[in-house]
């Protein structure tokens, strides 16, 4: 059995990461002594992350990441072997949230949040796998929703990507045998930019307010992806549920 418990040297792609969870995350593994590897599609903020943390006495490197393109997860997972000669985990942090009524026929958020949302987390599990496998070892930390835990009106199509998230999760666990490690994450409402991206106007008013009101910090989701990573090696935390004291 390892003891396990330490963040130094070890090796974390991260997808998401220009902001937001994906940001804080990047932040507190390398001050921890990980290496991170950082995917997203904001380069001006990859870039500076980077810096940031190369700057404080980290460790990053990053790519232009869009987690709908298979070739640009595979590149991701490339650039950690080759930079750094493994890759110890995974976090497939990136995702799009433009709710909206059925009824509304928004059809092309309903696709990008399957093709974000899912297939993103997909084609993850299919670039870093392999590697896993080759390895002996790996981990694999998906960030749900607690929307994939309750559906509520509005939110079905992404209530249905994050009840995928963990069924995709669960099942890649139960496969994965006695070496890889498998964490679901699934936050409740965060203070991030996750509004950005809605469509219909009066959801997106309404949603923003709720979160200036009560969302948690990014760094909070952080440090609980932090916690799963530092258990002893045979030791896999399964699923994290973590919400603001406030949300109902």
């Amino acid at each position: 059995m390892s003891l396990g418990g330490n963040m130094e040297n070890k090796v974390v792609v991260i997808t998401g990461a220009s902001s937001g969870i994906g940001e804080a995350t990047a932040l507190l593994l390398a001050e921890r002594g990980a290496k991170v590897v950082l995917g997203a599609r904001g380069i001006d903020r990859l870039e500076a992350l980077a810096a940031s943390i190369s700057n404080g006495g980290g460790e990053a490197v990053y790519a232009r990441t869009d987690v709908r393109r298979r070739e640009d997860l595979c590149n991701l997972v490339t650039l950690a072997c080759e930079r750094y000669g493994k890759l110890d985990v995974l976090v497939s942090n990136a995702g799009i949230m433009p709710i909206s009524p059925l009824s509304e026929l928004r059809v092309e958020d309903w696709e990008d949040m399957i093709d974000v949302n899912i297939k993103g987390v997909l084609y993850g599990i299919a670039a870093a796998l392999p590697v896993f496998h080759k390895q002996g070892f790996g981990h694999f930390v998906n960030i749900a929703s607690v929307a994939g835990h309750k559906t509520v009106p509005n939110q079905s199509v992404y209530s249905g990507t994050k009840f995928a998230v963990r069924a995709i999760s669960e099942g890649l666990r139960q496969e994965a045998g006695d070496k890889l490690r498998v964490t679901l994450i699934s936050p409740g409402i965060v203070q991030t930019n996750f509004t950005d991206g809605m469509t219909n106007p009066a959801l997106r008013a309404q949603l923003a307010a709720i979160r200036d009101k009560l969302a948690m910090t990014p760094d909070a989701v952080a440090r609980a992806i932090g916690f799963a990573i530092e258990q002893p090696t045979d030791i896999d935390v399964n699923e994290i549920v973590i919400r603001p004291t406030a949300q109902g």
